[in-house]
């Protein structure tokens, strides 16, 4: 693999050496991806090589022209990136959930506390992984078991996605924006939350909610000479997704650019 790797999930564990780690379930099974000096290994732990994780590679040559040089300049530096488009919904689901009203470190801590106490884990090259309590698991849970990792606020949106998630099949099925659409049937979750796990599981960040505070902050620390508008301005969604207009490939390419400046291996 060539380009960098974007660690933006939070499944991504990061190791002085500088290999980073995750675990990932697909349909067929759970997969350790590490990934270190001598690049990407994909490795099946659980079930069948049925369905392998896939990548997904952004090109910054697509970086609308319209944006900032200094930002394009950075970005273009960064080189080609690859994602892994989450494989389970229900992951992308459950993360983007956790993301609610805590900060993106804060929300790391949160997402490894759940899997680890109430998922799968596994033995991956450098520790221990897991991977998501299922939908049914998380029905089963009682309401202390959510205060218990620190997920109290979360509960009743991780219990009504649950209750939801028996729609994943058609949700699979649909394209990025009409994704978006059917995550926010479900109760407390509202459009941010359903566009982030929308992008994480499809892998188009043209639909990403793009004035989210990782993007912000990322942006601000890569051209940081930009008048950027303020933490309360609402400009900033409109100046950033108006520089690439209409051009879908354009504008997720500066989304998950800057999001993968912000958290990448090379």
């Amino acid at each position: 693999m060539t380009g960098v790797l974007t660690t933006d999930h939070p499944a991504w564990h990061s190791y002085d050496d500088g290999a980073h780690a995750r675990a990932v379930r697909t349909v067929s099974g759970v997969w350790v991806l590490a990934h270190d000096h001598q690049g990407l290994r994909v490795d099946c732990v659980e079930g069948t090589e049925d369905v392998k994780p896939s990548f997904l590679t952004t090109d910054p040559a697509q970086l609308p022209s319209a944006a900032p040089h200094a930002l394009r300049t950075k970005l273009l530096e960064l080189g080609t990136s690859q994602r892994l488009a989450n494989p389970w919904l229900w992951d992308a689901i459950t993360t983007a959930i956790l993301r609610q009203v805590v900060r993106a470190d804060q929300a790391r801590k949160l997402y490894r506390a759940w899997c680890s106490t109430y998922g799968t884990v596994i033995d991956g090259p450098f520790g221990t992984l897991a991977v998501a309590p299922s939908p049914t698991e998380v029905l089963a849970l009682t309401d202390d078991a959510f205060a218990a990792v620190g997920a109290k606020f979360h509960r009743t949106a991780l219990q009504a996605a649950a209750e939801h998630y028996k729609r994943h099949q058609a949700w699979e099925q649909a394209a990025a924006d009409d994704l978006v659409a059917g995550l926010t049937a479900i109760p407390r979750v509202g459009p941010w939350t359903a566009a982030a796990a929308a992008a994480d599981f499809t892998g188009d960040f043209s639909i990403y909610p793009h004035d989210d505070l990782a993007v912000r902050t990322w942006a601000a620390q890569i051209a940081p000479g930009y008048p950027w508008p303020g933490k309360t301005d609402k400009a900033f969604k409109p100046l950033w997704t108006g520089w690439a207009g209409t051009d879908r490939t354009a504008l997720h390419t500066l989304t998950l650019a800057t999001l993968t400046w912000g958290a990448h291996a090379r």
